[in-house]
């Protein structure tokens, strides 16, 4: 059992309600490198894991911690591993190849400045991109982005889920200040967690195919070691796993992974609305800088001013219904990230007037506070109503 307590208050930082999220979802391995401002997440797993019966290794880097998760994955073990900016991009060739081979995975990177070195103790949203195209090639991407610590556990507990459940690795992207800041929460029970489990084979080996044609795109999976012969390559393949170079067999590999995220697109949309109903500025804000533009909410609401937030808890695949009603309604939209503008180029994208989408672009280490999006909403209605335009509102 976790030394954690559960049904009661405790005071955890973000990166242990990560661990622990992991644990309730029934991850039973971890291999990974020390990185700031993630290691944590390995301290605790390093304790807690032989507890459950699980294992814990610190490998030599990141691609080696990759590439031993998806080893141990293909063994039936729920597996992951956490890093930060630096790390994530060595990962890379590795989350490829888990994409391709279609092996359930988890990577937790707890996001820092960069580019490479760059500001290991201070935060950043800079790997939005790098969660969705890090990787060569088209494959089904997700990523899951929490704003508080509660959030750590129970989005940690949903990318498990969605990692097994699809057969596809599954990227958690925290920030130093959702990863190192301390609340005070009550973590459900073991019971009171919803846990799935990957599908397995109901055919006798001789029928496998460990990479069948679904209408999901979600194949059954058997684990090495239960009598069941597959092979795994990061080569185009069929089937079976073995390597080809027919184009209908390659089109049919691509088209089942676009499918995983078109037909299961519900699935894989989460986002919150706040005062939303008669909003018409609305601030999109993701990760530790939707808690700066809830209060700045508040004190626009204070104001008079009919303010709202979308926060999307699952930026990729894109939430893009969520994000095309908002702009249907809404007059205003602010996006502030601690970035150049990597998901307010998403918004603009589903825009046909993107002149009323506007950022809030911080690329120093400081957070972007209320004050700074209210001061930013209020600036905008001013020169709007010097240019004979009025944001209701």
């Amino acid at each position: 059992m976790s030394t954690v307590k559960t049904g009661e208050p405790v005071l955890l930082s973000g990166n242990e309600a990560v661990a622990y999220g992991a644990l309730a979802a029934g991850a039973r391995f971890y291999a990974g490198y020390p990185i700031t401002p993630s290691s944590e997440i390995a301290e605790v797993m390093a304790r807690e894991l032989p507890l459950v019966g699980g294992k814990f290794i610190q490998m030599e880097d990141e691609m080696a911690s990759l590439g031993a998760v998806i080893g141990a994955s293909l063994t039936g073990l729920k597996s992951f591993t956490a890093t930060s900016g630096p790390g994530f991009s060595l990962m890379q060739e590795h989350v490829g190849f888990a994409a391709m081979a279609e092996v359930p995975c988890v990577v937790i990177d707890v996001m820092r400045g960069g580019p490479s070195t760059g500001l290991p103790t201070k935060t950043s949203q800079a790997d939005v991109m790098q969660a969705k195209y890090g990787s060569h090639g088209d494959y089904p991407s997700v990523a899951l982005v929490p704003s508080s610590v509660l959030e750590c556990f129970t989005l940690t507990v949903k990318a498990f889920n969605i990692s097994e459940k699809y057969r596809v690795p599954v990227v958690l992207l925290s920030d130093e200040i959702v990863g190192h800041m301390r609340e005070k929460v009550v973590l459900p029970s073991q019971d009171e967690v919803e846990v799935v489990d990957r599908i397995k084979p109901t055919v006798p080996p001789e029928w496998y195919q460990h990479y069948q044609d679904s209408i999901t795109g979600v194949s059954p999976m058997a684990n090495f070691g239960e009598g069941y012969r597959f092979h795994v390559t990061g080569l185009t393949h069929d089937v079976y796993g073995f390597p080809t170079e027919k184009p209908s067999e390659i089109s049919a590999l691509l088209e089942k992974f676009k499918n995983k995220e078109i037909h299961n697109s519900r699935d894989l949309t989460m986002v919150e609305e706040f005062c939303m109903e008669d909003a018409k500025i609305c601030i999109f804000a993701y990760g530790s800088v939707a808690r700066s533009a809830r209060m700045a909410v508040k004190i626009l609401r204070q104001c008079g001013v009919k303010a709202g937030m979308l926060r999307p808890m699952i930026v990729w695949p894109f939430p893009k219904i969520p994000v095309e009603n908002m702009l249907e309604r809404a007059n205003l939209v602010i996006v502030p990230e601690m970035n150049v503008g990597q998901l307010r180029k998403e918004v603009e994208r589903l825009s046909n007037a993107q002149d009323k989408i506007h950022g809030i672009n911080v690329l120093d280490p400081t957070f972007i506070t209320a004050e700074q999006i209210v001061d930013k909403v209020r600036d905008l209605r001013a020169k709007n109503r010097r240019t004979g335009e009025y944001i209701i509102g």
